[in-house]
């Protein structure tokens, strides 16, 4: 096996771990979301990923970025950690809905193609039609959500969840832009003590550090460090050394199907038919963003 073949199957045995990793992100904040404030849970997060990053890159004697380097990284850092984490939580929190709060952030692949041009990516015809239709799909998995919704949770917490959506697309961006390499330990390290740095004042002024250690608890505080921080990060990070930011980000559209599907499993919500649907049509527009073109063929990246 050459070594470029081994690069392209990493690459896809990456994609659907990333999926699935990011999608139970949601099934994890169910579980910690009861007993525990957004802000101090995720501070305990932070915290924890910071030191066990730190630890490994110090054990492997890796590389740090310094200078400008470290500071673009812990930029990227408080985007991608604290802002939208802490918004998609807080919000959430604040009475917001799940479904608003998914289609919500699940506008990042259009957000992403409208400012593709600063990272210096050319975006193709067929890339923009399966956004959309990978949006689409979306609409159709939360639309029984959306309707059902007796009342929509506005003003602030609308507010706060799309500040998150500007900080997970804009970080995602400028990560791509002005710092696309670097250890993932000891980058990530920095990038959480930042968004530590960032989140404490927030937790400090509105939360009173409040955390029921509950097995729910507990369990999601383990999957957070080192599933959804540890791995699913550190697979979003590899991701876009190895291929577009607009390709990346289309594939968070299949997130809340398979959350849903997961939330079925676990805690026995109802999976309807709009959401089979509409993983379907996500799929396909997936798949008109991802699928090889002429370009890629010849050996150029779209």
């Amino acid at each position: 096996m050459t070594s470029q073949t081994a690069r392209s199957l990493a690459t896809h045995l990456a994609v659907p771990a990333f999926i699935f990793v990011w999608a139970t992100g949601y099934v994890v904040a169910k579980l910690a979301a009861k007993d525990a404030e957004a802000l101090t849970f995720l501070l305990v997060r932070y915290v924890c990923v910071m030191l066990m990053m730190g630890a490994l890159a110090l054990a492997a004697r890796a590389q740090w970025p310094t200078g400008r380097q470290a500071m673009h990284v812990a930029v990227a850092g408080v985007m991608i950690q604290a802002i939208y984490l802490g918004g998609v939580w807080v919000s959430i929190r604040m009475g917001l809905s799940a479904g608003v709060a998914a289609l919500i952030v699940n506008l990042q692949p259009v957000l992403t193609v409208c400012l593709a041009h600063w990272t210096g990516e050319r975006v193709g015809g067929r890339q923009v039609s399966g956004v959309a239709v990978g949006f689409v799909g979306v609409m159709i998995v939360l639309y029984a959500k959306l309707t059902g919704a007796t009342t929509l949770a506005l003003g602030w917490p609308t507010l706060i969840c799309f500040v998150a959506l500007l900080g997970t697309t804009f970080g995602v961006l400028y990560q791509k832009r002005f710092v696309p390499q670097f250890d993932l330990r000891a980058g990530q390290a920095i990038q959480f003590a930042a968004a530590t740095v960032v989140t404490l004042p927030f937790a400090w002024a509105f939360e009173h550090f409040s955390i029921d250690w509950t097995p729910n608890v507990m369990i999601a505080m383990a999957w957070s460090v080192f599933v959804l921080s540890g791995v699913g990060i550190s697979l979003m990070f590899y991701l876009l050394r190895t291929g577009s930011v607009t390709r990346l980000t289309s594939t968070m559209y299949v997130v809340p199907g398979l959350t849903a599907i997961l939330a079925w499993f676990m805690f026995d919500e109802q999976l309807g038919s709009n959401v089979v649907a509409g993983m379907a049509v996500t799929l396909l527009g997936i798949y008109l963003v991802v699928a090889p073109t002429r370009a890629d063929a010849k050996g150029n990246d779209v």
